[in-house]
């Protein structure tokens, strides 16, 4: 299924020689900061090769002259979503590695389980499940609804080996409509993969795209909620405590996510790239190296942070008109300051076991840590009697615990594979990595500011608009949490499909993917816009606060559906390459149209926080309507040939070093 690239390591010299090449031709060729990193890294070997061989010997690196890797004519069908930042506020998409994907074992069963669904759809391949002539109606009739199955295509007779067709002397001639011939082999179904694209004879259904973005986005989707639930049980706790309470919290978190959160996670995104370029590589050691020198800088950057939380109060003070609001939020921030290695670290964390290729040890982390965090609210406010600060304990507890349990899931189930002990190396090589993630933090902190300005603007209004303003902040950030992975569902596919000059599939899974994201918008649209008046008192008893929130949810609720397109829009440009136009089209939209509009309307025109809320949906409007768009016009042909041009740049790669 894949060309070899064998690779004998003599000394470390040479294995550096050889292996910046293989990165080089695999991922790196359009990284080269990436590229530099990993070779420096790899340089370092000549001073403690004695320590390489010992963990060679004991099995903690792989037998490279085993090793292969599967060359670009393969073209896999991948999902690995990379660079996004997700937790608190609104999860973004920091930036996307560039060039070929970092194959694994576990991406190579799911390409080989893609590639097969499309060729069962085309009839290429023998049907998975054979169908009985003695099929009841109901089950015809969902089959003629749903079947992933495109319509019989004459020019697939060629395609099909004596093996697939042949039926045997024992096979009933009535029974089974769909007969089962033997099945292919491995290198079968590759020559009938590569026939059919090169004849452009592969299609896909509706049906079958649907299906497809469901099964990726759905873990996605209760990764992200359970993730956003650590916030969102904090502030339903505290709106049960008081206004002015709820008020601080939203204070406090807006600047924990302004000047700790959204730069933590903007930084950590590029361990996306670095460790799947060592993983993808070979070097599994290194992509234990790669977490540690994050994570010892993040803690780093958590001694000034921590110094400015500590003063917060005095600062918040001088910015807000409630002197009370500021205490309490310098007071919770204080509290929060215990938290925050634990926040670097599982930022840390999350990427060293998803360049494994193991998404689902996050997911089983957060069911975890969130029920555990629902406890501990329930324990320090109101079992030990904490009130406000007993909230902060409880997202303090949270936090650390998180990491916690991610190394326990690595240390007993999977992932310690990477793992090669702590290194002094991870003091060493931060400039390369520094200059790769500043992109990442700065985009990341741009597209939270623009929504946490929203929280400074609405504190001028008074306490009740500052807790409403909590309270909305958290309605749309928890229904964000579907559309978004949805996008990223969309937009590995899409590039997926590009990547195997599919062309015609990626725009069907495009069209489904639209209207996937135009039924979430309307859902979210018809929940908020039903239940104003039930929603707020979710989250405070105060009636002065669940007033305004319910004036706000209607301009919310219509906001639900172009923040819905433009999170599938956005993603869709991902998914042909042109990520650079939807990031620049939301910095102008929030910066230019959103803000603006907001502040004229929250105070010339005297609508307050409803004001504000309404330049933001101005300004999702703008950005689904430009992206929409620029999609329609975009060529889709021209990105399988640039797709197709990246391939044959790394296929030239592997030709020279074989």
């Amino acid at each position: 299924m894949s060309q070899a690239l064998p690779i004998k390591f003599k000394t470390c010299h040479d294995r550096l020689i050889e292996t910046s090449a293989l990165v080089s031709s695999s991922y790196l060729s359009s990284s080269p900061i990436a590229h530099e990193i990993l070779a420096r890294d790899l340089a370092e070997c000549s001073d403690d090769e004695q320590d390489y061989y010992h963990d060679y010997n004991h099995g903690l690196i792989n037998d490279f002259d085993a090793l292969e890797l599967p060359g670009p004519s393969s073209n896999p069908l991948i999902s690995r979503p990379s660079g996004v930042a997700y937790g608190t506020l609104r999860p973004i998409v920091a930036a996307e590695a560039a060039g070929s994907p970092v194959i694994n074992a576990n991406d190579l069963v799911q390409s080989r389980t893609a590639k097969q669904s499309l060729l069962r759809d085309n009839h290429i391949l023998p049907p998975k499940h054979p169908r009985s002539l003695n099929e009841p109606i109901w089950k015809k009739a969902y089959r003629g609804v749903f079947s992933t199955k495109v319509p019989q295509n004459e020019d697939i007779g060629p395609l099909l080996s004596a093996a697939s067709t042949k039926v045997l002397e024992n096979t009933p001639l009535l029974g089974d409509l769909y007969l089962r011939p033997p099945s292919p082999t491995e290198s079968e179904e590759l020559n009938r993969w590569d026939a059919a694209v090169a004849a452009n004879l592969l299609k896909t259904t509706w049906q079958r795209e649907a299906q497809t973005l469901a099964q990726y986005s759905r873990s996605l989707i209760v990764t992200f909620l359970l993730h956003y639930s650590v916030t969102i049980t904090s502030v339903f706790t505290v709106g049960r405590i008081g206004r002015l309470e709820l008020g601080a919290v939203s204070l406090a978190t807006m600047t924990a996510n302004i000047t700790c959160y959204a730069p933590v996670q903007g930084l950590s995104t590029c361990l996306d790239t670095l460790c799947a370029q060592a993983y993808g590589s070979g070097h599994k050691q290194l992509v234990g190296l790669q977490l540690q020198r994050m994570t010892y800088l993040l803690w780093m950057l958590l001694v000034p942070i921590g110094t400015l939380w500590w003063f917060a109060e005095p600062i918040l003070g001088s910015i807000i008109p409630e002197h009370d609001t500021a205490a309490l939020a310098g007071i919770y921030l204080r509290v929060l300051i215990l938290g925050t290695p634990g926040v670097a670290a599982f930022e840390s964390g999350k990427r060293f076991v998803q360049a494994q290729g193991l998404f689902h040890a996050t997911t089983v982390v957060l069911l975890i840590g969130a029920s555990l965090n629902v406890f501990a609210n329930w324990f320090f406010v109101w079992k030990m009697g904490w009130g406000f600060t007993g909230a902060a304990s409880a997202v303090v507890f949270t936090q650390n615990l998180l990491p916690f349990l991610l190394f326990l899931y690595v240390w007993f189930i999977e992932g310690m594979e990477c793992w090669n002990g702590l290194s002094r190396r991870a003091f060493s090589n931060w400039g390369p990595m520094i200059k790769l993630a500043l992109p990442g933090m700065i985009m990341v902190e741009a597209q939270y500011f623009a929504f946490e300005v929203l929280t400074l603007a609405a504190s001028q209004f008074g306490s009740a608009h500052l807790a409403a303003q909590s309270v909305v902040v958290t309605v749309t950030s928890t229904t964000f949490n579907i559309p978004f992975p949805l996008s990223i569902a969309a937009s590995t596919r899409i590039a997926n499909l590009i990547g195997a000059k599919l062309s015609d599939a990626a725009r069907t899974s495009a069209k489904v993917a639209l209207v996937a994201g135009c039924l979430v918008g309307l859902f979210n649209l018809t929940l908020l816009s039903s239940l104003r008046y039930k929603i707020p008192y979710l989250f405070t008893k105060d009636d002065e606060v669940a007033a305004i929130v319910s004036h706000v949810l209607p301009i919310c609720a219509v906001l639900q559906l172009f923040d819905s397109l433009a999170a599938i829009s956005h993603g869709l440009l991902r998914g042909i390459g042109r990520q650079g136009i939807g990031g620049f089209t939301n910095l102008f939209s929030y910066y230019l149209v959103a803000l603006p509009i907001s502040f004229s309307t929250g105070w010339c025109l005297g609508w307050k926080l409803e004001g504000l809320w309404f330049g933001i949906a101005v300004g999702l409007a703008v950005v689904s309507s430009v992206e929409l768009w620029y999609l329609h016009q975009a060529d889709w042909e021209h990105a399988v040939q640039e797709a197709e041009m990246r391939m044959q740049s790394d296929e030239a790669y592997h030709s020279e070093f074989k």
